[in-house]
């Protein structure tokens, strides 16, 4: 019978398509700045140690010839709002951290060495760190060490991204 299409059984599962997996991929990579392509990613929130690692990622970022990738990942605070009978609804509050840092770079002599970007991120920052250098294809992720007991009790970024990532890790004490 010409023109009778066979329904397909609802539990059939969809094999994933590497190729429209690379393609996506080529297209993530076509959408970031090429000067900044096989660039040093570097995690900075402000605090000393983050500081500390934006210093080397400069100094590596100059020696290597590459563009500079600050990320600074964003802290979502979770709200709850509720009206009454509804159930609680949970609100981001975004973090205008960025925005202060994003000046505070801006105005800084020592980035004059080295063509850099800052991105804003917002989650998990081993996550968000690791992504950005997928992204940009870095040729290295560099991250301040976590300091305190907070660190001590669920895991520093640093350790578990070096587990974690694609690329080198460089730790910065």
């Amino acid at each position: 019978m010409a023109g009778h299409e066979i329904p397909e059984p609802a539990d059939r599962k969809q094999v994933a398509d590497p190729l429209s997996d690379l393609q996506a991929a080529e297209e993530t990579c076509q959408s970031c700045d090429p000067a900044f392509r096989h660039g040093v990613v570097v995690g900075f929130d402000g605090s000393t140690s983050s500081e500390r690692a934006l210093a080397y990622a400069i100094g590596m970022a100059r020696r290597s010839g590459s563009g500079l990738i600050i990320v600074h990942v964003a802290n979502r605070l979770p709200t709850t709002v509720w009206a009454g009978c509804e159930p609680p609804v949970f609100v981001d509050v975004p973090d205008h951290r960025t925005e202060v840092l994003g000046l505070e770079l801006a105005c800084a002599d020592y980035l004059t060495e080295v063509p850099w970007i800052l991105v804003e991120r917002g989650g998990d920052i081993c996550n968000e760190l690791e992504e950005v250098g997928r992204e940009y294809s870095a040729d290295a992720i560099v991250v301040g060490s976590t300091h305190g007991i907070v660190g001590r009790i669920f895991g520093s970024v640093a350790g578990r991204l070096a587990r974690r990532a694609q690329r080198p890790v460089v730790v910065i004490p």
